[in-house]
């Protein structure tokens, strides 16, 4: 295979609490006019392998390449986007969101290369993209089908002088348990697809596994365990087709959203064998120190170039499954009397991008048991803010209900749950708590996870340092406070605090 594959990849996720390294002023917004500029600082300042070009519901810019090239022409003549650099457009998905934008990211991927071509570099600039949401290997040859059309029609009515490029790798992003699982057997059929259909053979896939809308949907537990038994089943896929598979995990900086801060690589690398990119979102990149950022990444690209796939024994595969099961059972459960309370901590919420709203003609909304949910940025981080950390929500009821063999496998598969639970634990606030109790009941369940898991791991869950006070003590004050802005500013405060948003 003639191409590097990006280890480090940058992206949008508007999970920073404080202000971006770049800005020369205290606003944490990112515009999206600005968003070239940061792609730059990200390839530039902080190496990053790849960054992640945004169209799934927020404005993206279409200029991209052409401002890239234009304002940094020397940079990108040293190191070309396509060859040593890589921008790679996230795609909407139109089975799942209105279409507007599709035809414009296309047509800015065409565009691109004549503009790139005339410039005299040689390499395409863009050349993948990702498909969120992807349900089935339809969609993929579906999307690779309408760019070729695309393609075929700008020769011929738009000629430029030199022939388009008509393929468009696709890289699927499966977001959900169910999807992750069935992974596999949607990659398997879309490789006999793609041969069929296309005349040719894939020479390796890159699959993106997301890390934080299966937290949202069905709790932590399920959503780290389904994590693991994805990368064992894309192991799997590996052998049996032959094919080289590249794994990429959609991950934040909390826990909850897959664990990845600058403090936290090798509990990372342990925790996901046999990937081969990571996302640093926002938090990581802005929310540390430029001193402690830049090893980091260093640390994180040599520990993803000698990660090895681990594969699951089959019967363990069958019991991880099961506690997966039970615990996203006891998650909604859990959840669905809180989400009221928690609604006005969402509206309150500090944006960071230009997004779309997510209901209505453009958006569409995560749907969890009937209630309109937010991104998972905003729910993680409203859960932080009123004291209660999600990865609590639903555990601990479940831990204390397994079976040794059970508690002894899930140990042995995720050797960090103790420690990431500490970890946690020093942002729960009692006082938050009670006095969410005390306006409804339905909080007690989280009361009851939070003794379960400080008893099965022997910690003591509430604030050690006086930075952790201080967020419980904002925590406490948020849960008493009406009004919007001033819940807006206290989230902010605790944000920086714990060094994330969401």
């Amino acid at each position: 295979m003639d191409r590097k594959i990006p280890n480090i990849m940058g992206t949008q996720h508007p999970d920073n609490a404080g202000v971006p390294f770049f800005k020369h002023n205290d606003n944490a917004f990112v515009s999206a006019f600005r968003e070239i500029d940061e792609a730059y600082q990200n390839f530039s300042k902080l190496d990053a392998d790849e960054y992640m070009w945004d169209w799934e519901g927020k404005h993206a810019d279409a200029s991209v390449i052409d401002r890239l090239y234009s304002e940094h022409y020397e940079y990108f003549q040293k190191h070309p986007l396509g060859k040593d650099k890589y921008l790679t457009f996230r795609l909407p998905n139109i089975w799942e969101e209105k279409g507007y934008s599709l035809m414009q990211a296309m047509t800015t991927i065409l565009s691109a290369e004549d503009f790139a071509y005339d410039l005299g570099f040689k390499e395409r600039p863009l050349f993948e993209a990702i498909l969120p949401m992807t349900q089935s290997a339809d969609q993929l040859i579906s999307m690779e089908d309408k760019f070729a059309s695309l393609s075929h029609y700008k020769s011929t009515e738009f000629n430029t002088g030199h022939k388009d490029s008509d393929t468009l790798q696709m890289i699927p992003l499966f977001e959900g348990f169910e999807s992750q699982l069935h992974a596999p057997q949607i990659l398997k059929k879309y490789l006999e697809m793609y041969k069929d259909h296309f005349g040719r053979e894939l020479s390796y896939m890159r699959v993106f596994l997301a890390g934080s809308d299966s937290a949202l949907s069905n709790g932590f537990l399920n959503s780290i365990i389904g994590n693991k038994l994805a990368l064992t089943g894309l192991a799997e896929f590996e052998q049996e087709s032959g094919l080289p598979i590249y794994p990429i995990a959609g991950t934040g900086s909390t826990i909850f959203r897959g664990g990845l801060s600058p403090m936290m690589i090798d509990r990372y690398l342990e925790e996901f064998p046999g990937l081969k990119t990571a996302t640093i979102q926002s938090a990581f990149r802005y929310d540390y120190p430029l001193d402690v950022v830049e090893p980091a990444i260093i640390k994180l690209r040599d520990g993803l170039q000698k990660s090895k796939f681990e594969i699951i024994d089959h019967d363990d595969q069958d019991i991880l499954l099961e506690i997966a099961k039970k615990a996203a059972a006891e998650y909604h459960e859990t959840l669905d009397p809180l989400i009221n309370d928690l609604q006005p901590v969402f509206d309150a919420f500090p944006k960071r991008r230009d997004r779309h709203q997510h209901v209505g003609i453009i958006g569409y909304s995560r749907d969890v048991d009937g209630y309109k949910m937010p991104r998972a940025i905003t729910f993680t981080g409203a859960l932080y803010s009123v004291g209660v950390p999600p990865e609590f929500l639903g555990t601990g009821r479940i831990l204390n209900k397994l079976s040794d063999k059970e508690l002894n496998t899930l140990m042995k598969y995720y050797p960090n749950i103790k420690h990431d639970y500490a970890h946690v634990a020093k942002y729960f606030s009692k006082d938050a708590l009670d006095a969410l109790q005390a306006k409804n009941p339905a909080w007690k369940a989280v009361d009851e996870d939070i003794e379960a898991v400080e008893r099965l791991f022997g910690i003591q869950a509430g604030p050690q340092t006086p930075e952790q006070e201080k967020h419980a003590q904002l925590a406490a004050d948020l849960v008493k406070i009406s009004d919007k802005e001033t819940k807006t500013t206290l989230i902010s405060r605790q944000a920086i605090l714990r060094k994330f948003l969401g």
